[in-house]
């Protein structure tokens, strides 16, 4: 029997010249994070991220908050897609997304018609692609005995949960599930999934109760 923790990365610096940097909250949300696995007995066989800078940075911070002596390893797998390309899709140049919520709209738009079918040959990385790609680093996370912690970002995290809420569901379903997910995931969260005899199973999603009000973040 394995476990899986996937945990979102901490807030990233939204507006800033360099989104892939977390802010100080992210930091905090992170070390946070660490503290409370620790309390709650969890023990990783190994910690994993991907490439951005802030998913090692969360990793790093929250191994720092636990007191862990793992060190984190790198999976290309659990990138994020690449929502800036996916955004510029369908957003004409020039269009200002300073403001969070026209963001969240035009992200919205953007990413449906990315996962929707019939522009696959326009982005560098197709939804079948991302999808195949977020299910094989699961397969890689559950190679291991015992509890592995992942530190991804909302998209794979929520395509994995929307092929384990609905493993049979029809490919044109499969998005929708995966914009609910996506759409809640706060920063700094951990979904649980465990692997038995009888396969995969969800066991939680987007857990911060360990988070006091004022840390909880979304994007």
């Amino acid at each position: 029997m394995g476990v899986v923790l996937l945990v979102r990365h901490g807030q990233a610096s939204f507006g800033a010249d360099d989104y892939d940097v977390l802010s100080e909250t992210g930091g905090v949300q992170s070390a946070e994070l660490g503290r409370a696995l620790v309390a709650q007995g969890v023990v990783p066989v190994a910690v994993v991220h991907g490439a951005m800078r802030r998913q090692r940075d969360t990793a790093t911070a929250m191994v720092e908050g636990a007191g862990w002596s793992v060190t984190p390893e790198l999976d290309e797998g659990w990138n994020e897609f690449d929502h800036v390309a996916v955004v510029a899709r369908t957003v004409a140049e020039g269009t200002d997304v300073a403001d969070r919520r026209t963001f969240q709209r035009l992200f919205e738009e953007a990413t449906e018609r990315w996962s929707g079918g019939g522009h696959d040959e326009e982005y560098a990385e197709s939804w079948p692609a991302f999808l195949a790609r977020a299910d094989a680093a699961l397969d890689r996370a559950f190679a291991r005995d015992g509890v592995t912690v992942v530190v991804s970002s909302g998209g794979p995290i929520a395509a994995v949960c929307a092929s384990l809420v609905d493993p049979i569901a029809p490919a044109d379903e499969v998005p929708r599930l995966w914009n609910a997910f996506n759409t809640v995931t706060a920063n700094a969260s951990v979904t649980r999934v465990l692997q038995g005899t009888t396969g995969r199973r969800l066991l939680s999603f987007n857990e911060h109760a360990h988070l006091p009000r004022e840390l909880v973040t979304y994007r």
